[in-house]
């Protein structure tokens, strides 16, 4: 799951101590929606006879995902996820279920002290990051979608994960195609097509002991993940033009727990939103490449009071992304994108949260990947968050600011055509290294206790598996 962003855990930390009046829900009928459609996939008897992806189009997993493995998509992939995950072979009995495991080692440059947790040591860690589990598949020729529910093994929990079902239908609109869709999802760009939004970022997998891009991040990149129901539109339009726009609400403080998501962590009331995407996608067999804008705003009260002070989050970004796919010998995969956040902090400020009204965050996000025969594969990233300094909301340094570079070698031997358990297994093997420019603001002493960016430098060694 994508981790709560700083910034909203200060709105939570100047919330009121008593009862809070419950969640404001004009979206109740989407909330309805969502179980019903959840309902649909995992129990309707249609729904039995529906497989997880690759079972379900008969495809090994390289003709979805780069290097054969999640979640980088190829064009056909994409294609797939704007159909609503409808396509299949009408072959047979499947199962329309998955699982994922994610576990680790973690070395820092130096000890983490504390230690990250009650259940972990000050370095040198294996953990099992997470185990989830999906219900994932085609319900009709026009429904379909994913559910996810993750174990976090380092806290300890359960809870919902990321959230997608689909209705779709395809027109001849002026003698053009066009797919129409909506979407229920929970979490901002979770419905990209193209996984180049916050929600898919590089690293796809990293330790879950080191905040691996440092602890301040933007609306869109996390900021309400898991936490809210939205009800998106979207157009496809000739094979080139994708355009969404769709609108999100809390889920109530009580839905939030049911959900796994814990007391006390209630993200409050968020009225005003919006969430739009523009994308241009032009697929060239060999090559295909992708350009586009994204937008999130919304109004958030941490307190749920009516009339009271709201914090306001206008994010706008862009993004590009390109690959070499060749004969699949060579696979070659880039993606950047950019993301400026203006805020506007009436409760923080008024509740002496933060020194400044308002303030703007910047990331910037690129990785470029090569993949020998789906196979072999080596990728570089490199990450950025600024943003404008306020010594109340970022703690010691009084800065957002963090930066490195990701490289990350890894093995996935299975996935392809003719691999060992296909459709039924693939696995992931990597090494992984972090490296910090900055961190939380400063290079040096950024917490006031003299730990410096480059301590939190960090190895991993992973196994992902999906089954």
């Amino acid at each position: 799951m994508s981790a709560m962003n700083k910034l909203l855990l200060s709105l939570r930390r100047y919330a009121q101590i008593a009862p809070r009046h419950g969640a404001q829900l004009p979206f109740r009928g989407i909330s309805h929606l969502l179980i019903v459609l959840c309902t649909m996939v995992g129990f309707a008897e249609s729904a039995w006879a529906v497989p997880s992806y690759a079972r379900q189009t008969g495809y090994a997993c390289v003709k979805c995902h780069v290097g054969a493995f999640g979640p980088q998509l190829t064009p056909y992939g994409i294609k797939f996820k704007i159909n609503g995950y409808t396509e299949t072979d009408h072959k047979g009995f499947k199962i329309p279920l998955a699982a994922m495991v994610m576990a680790g080692f973690t070395h820092t440059e130096t000890d983490i002290v504390p230690p990250p947790t009650p259940h972990t040591n000050y370095n040198d860690n294996f953990n099992i990051n997470q185990i989830s589990v999906f219900v994932a598949g085609r319900v009709t020729d026009y429904l379909g979608g994913f559910a996810q529910i993750t174990y976090d093994g380092v806290g300890h929990a359960t809870a919902i994960d990321n959230v997608d079902l689909r209705l779709v239908h395809d027109f001849v609109i002026a003698k053009t195609d066009v797919i129409l869709g909506l979407s229920v999802n929970n979490n901002p760009g979770v419905s990209d097509p193209g996984n180049t939004l916050p929600a898919w970022y590089f690293p796809f997998i990293g330790t879950a002991l080191v905040s691996g891009t440092g602890d301040f991040a933007t609306l869109l990149n996390g900021g309400v993940s898991t936490a809210v129901t939205g009800l998106s539109a979207y157009a496809f339009i000739d094979d080139s033009i994708y355009a969404e726009v769709g609108t999100y609400r809390a889920l109530s403080p009580a839905m939030q727990i049911k959900f796994g998501l814990g007391a006390g962590n209630d993200i409050g009331r968020i009225d005003d939103s919006i969430y739009w995407r523009l994308n241009y996608i032009k697929d060239m067999n060999t090559q295909a490449f992708s350009a586009g804008l994204v937008g999130l705003n919304a109004s958030i009260q941490p307190e749920r009071i009516d009339g009271g002070p709201v914090n306001r989050f206008r994010d706008i970004g862009v993004d590009a992304s390109y690959q070499y796919l060749g004969d699949g010998r060579h696979n070659v995969a880039a993606y950047a994108s950019f993301i400026r956040e203006d805020q506007t902090r009436g409760d923080l400020f008024a509740n002496a949260g933060a020194d400044n009204l308002t303030g703007r965050l910047y990331e910037f996000r690129f990785n470029a990947s090569y993949y020998y025969q789906h196979t072999y594969g080596a990728t570089i990233g490199r990450f950025s968050t600024r943003g404008t300094p306020d010594a109340t909301l970022y703690g010691p340094s009084g800065s957002p600011d963090t930066s490195g570079t990701v490289l990350q070698i890894d093995w996935t031997p299975w996935g392809k055509e003719g691999s060992w358990a296909r459709p039924f297994a693939n696995v992931r093997l990597g090494l992984q290294y972090t490296t910090y420019d900055k961190f939380d603001g400063a290079s040096g002493n950024y917490d006031g206790n003299g730990r410096n960016a480059s301590d939190n430098n960090t190895l991993f060694l992973f196994l992902w598996a999906a089954i």
